[in-house]
């Protein structure tokens, strides 16, 4: 359930800190006061389209935000696991800023995540029903989608299976026309990504090897040079008569014999003799050196030709030997792919042909389940219809042949079928049904869909447009018994929805300096008589209409 919402900078909203609390909360006051703009944060935070539209003028950004109690669903919990979102408290606080330049950022419990996720998790927070749900019902092509919603767990379960194994038969079938619609143009692509993967194949590259070729060529196209230096280093430490290494050693020698009378001559000394070892480790190295230098002239070439080699297919396929074999990767994976001959064309088409089978006995399932969910659906809303007042009802859901044509849903199209007079033929819902009966059917199916789907919030926004009298009363009776399994919030101008609520929110308009702000009041006891005489009478409250306020509520109490 919400417990609270924080709104700032948002259309006609400085300002706002709303608690809310379990059971059924009425949102009144005059059309135009902000009503519908609370609603519309609340949509916003379960993910629905932002608009910088929705700024209010001056202000660089909005904020909004909701804290949630934790739903404990498994599936939402999963789901939040696989987000990396924590869930150890009980709460799930919700912040969504929505900026001028229009940048939109999203967090759940402090995680940025993106629009569609929070969509995602909207899903199981709040179920907004207003007045674009009554054109669902006005729309045939939706009404599968509600049949839908009223079948089990296992039901939904066959339905995700059939639309991942439908998604799986759709791409093998595109990938089976591009194949044939294409086919010079495919050839002649694979012709060229086999002529690269065997050249780059034939090269055998090895990671690192460019750098080593780069060094080797180095000494060999410098090997007189080293030579020469090499020689004449030996020659200068190890010369006959007067070397280096021999000044050192006599050094060393004079400096033995005075070492013990100071201890800074015995510092010089271990320098010395370090120098000297020193000196001896490096002439034997430069002596091993100079053994084992050959200029080879052929291995220059092959070096250079490699190095050429290498730099060819840098040019062709990447900046690096790395990047080559990985672009070597890529094709080889699209030649598996798209490597086909006849025969293997063959094969793909009976693969085709096999996973049409296997999704068609999917959807023909579906179809068997949808017919006994349209039984089920057909019975519990007619028991809800009566209740209120459409007692004399006939309503159907009706499969129309689609030829079996295969489509994400399955293979069915269904229309909800309705006659509110006895003795008349059911007909389209779309056509047939008023304003007040579309209520109605709306409300009769969130009553039934509240018991089933454990959404913790529910939002009606003015679903009782279009009733009046003993109706408008039975509506009130549905949506407060929708509220003993959901928190309910409505927005109402019926005094009698007003009146069953555990909670009433006043919400008024003003002008402030030149600008005009909504406010939000939680009405005592008293308050809410004189609110809902206001929605009785309009401008001019008398001592009547409060007495039939009061009445109201005490009705609404028993």
């Amino acid at each position: 359930m919400l417990q609270e919402l924080t709104i700032e900078n948002f259309a006609i909203i400085s300002k706002l800190r709303l608690s809310f609390h379990q059971g059924m909360t009425a949102l009144t006051g005059e059309t135009g006061a902000g009503k519908s703009i609370i609603i519309d944060a609340m949509g916003l935070l379960a993910g629905g389209r932002g608009s910088s539209d929705y700024i209010r003028q001056g202000a660089q950004k909005c904020t909004l935000e909701g804290l949630f109690q934790l739903p404990r669903q498994a599936e939402f919990l999963s789901f939040m696991e696989e987000l990396g979102i924590e869930t150890e408290e009980q709460s799930l606080i919700i912040q969504r800023d929505m900026s001028i330049s229009g940048k939109n950022i999203c967090r759940v419990n402090g995680r940025t995540v993106t629009l569609a996720n929070l969509r995602k998790i909207g899903e199981f927070l709040v179920d907004i029903h207003g007045q674009n749900e009554h054109q669902e019902l006005m729309q045939a092509d939706k009404h599968l989608g509600l049949l839908d919603e009223f079948g089990n767990q296992s039901f939904k379960r066959d339905k995700k299976m059939y639309q991942k194994q439908y998604d799986a038969f759709r791409q093998l079938e595109q990938q089976v026309k591009k194949i044939q619609a294409n086919e010079k143009m495919f050839v002649q692509r694979i012709d060229m990504l086999q002529f690269q993967q065997e050249e780059i194949e034939a090269a055998e590259l090895q990671i690192g090897e460019e750098e080593q070729l780069i060094e080797e060529r180095d000494k060999l196209s410098n090997y007189q040079k080293i030579v020469d230096g090499l020689a004449e280093s030996y020659e200068a430490l190890n010369a006959e008569g007067q070397s280096s290494i021999d000044g050192v050693g006599a050094a060393l020698g004079q400096l033995q014999g005075i070492a013990h009378l100071d201890s800074e001559y015995s510092d010089i000394l271990e320098n010395v003799q370090n120098a000297y070892y020193l000196l001896q480790d490096s002439i034997g190295d430069i002596s091993r050196q100079l053994d084992n230098l050959e200029l080879d002239e052929n291995r220059l070439e092959e070096v250079n030709h490699r190095l050429e080699l290498i730099r060819q297919l840098k040019r062709k396929y990447g900046e690096s030997i790395e990047a080559i074999l990985a672009y070597q990767k890529e094709i080889s994976q699209e030649l598996a792919d798209s490597n086909f001959s006849d025969g293997q064309m063959d094969g793909l088409l009976k693969k085709l042909t096999n996973q049409e089978h296997q999704v068609r006995e999917l959807a023909e399932n579906l179809h068997d389940q949808r017919v006994e969910i349209a039984k089920k659906l057909q019975k519990s809303i007619l028991t809800e219809l009566k209740e209120l007042y459409m007692a004399n009802t006939d309503f159907e859901v009706r499969f129309s042949s689609t030829d079996n044509e295969l489509h994400r849903d399955g293979i069915d199209q269904v229309e909800f079928y309705i006659t509110t007079n006895p003795g008349e033929p059911l007909k389209p819902l779309v056509k047939v049904a008023s304003g007040g009966e579309l209520s109605r059917v709306m409300l009769a199916l969130k009553t039934i869909f509240s018991k089933k789907q454990g959404i913790t919030s529910i939002v009606f926004d003015e679903v009782d447009t279009g009733v009046s009298g003993r109706v408008a009363q039975a509506i009130a009776d549905k949506i407060y018994q929708v509220a003993q399994n959901s928190q309910v919030l409505c927005i109402t101008h019926l005094p009698q929805v007003a009146a069953v609520a555990n909670y009433q929110y006043y919400i008024s308009k003003e002008v402030k300096k030149g600008r005009t702000e909504t406010s939000v009041q939680q009405l005592s006891s008293k308050e809410r008589v004189t609110e809902i005489a206001r929605m009785l009478a309009g401008s001019e409250i008398t001592d009547l209409t409060k007495k039939h306020a009061e009445e109201l509520l005490n009705m609404a109490k028993k």
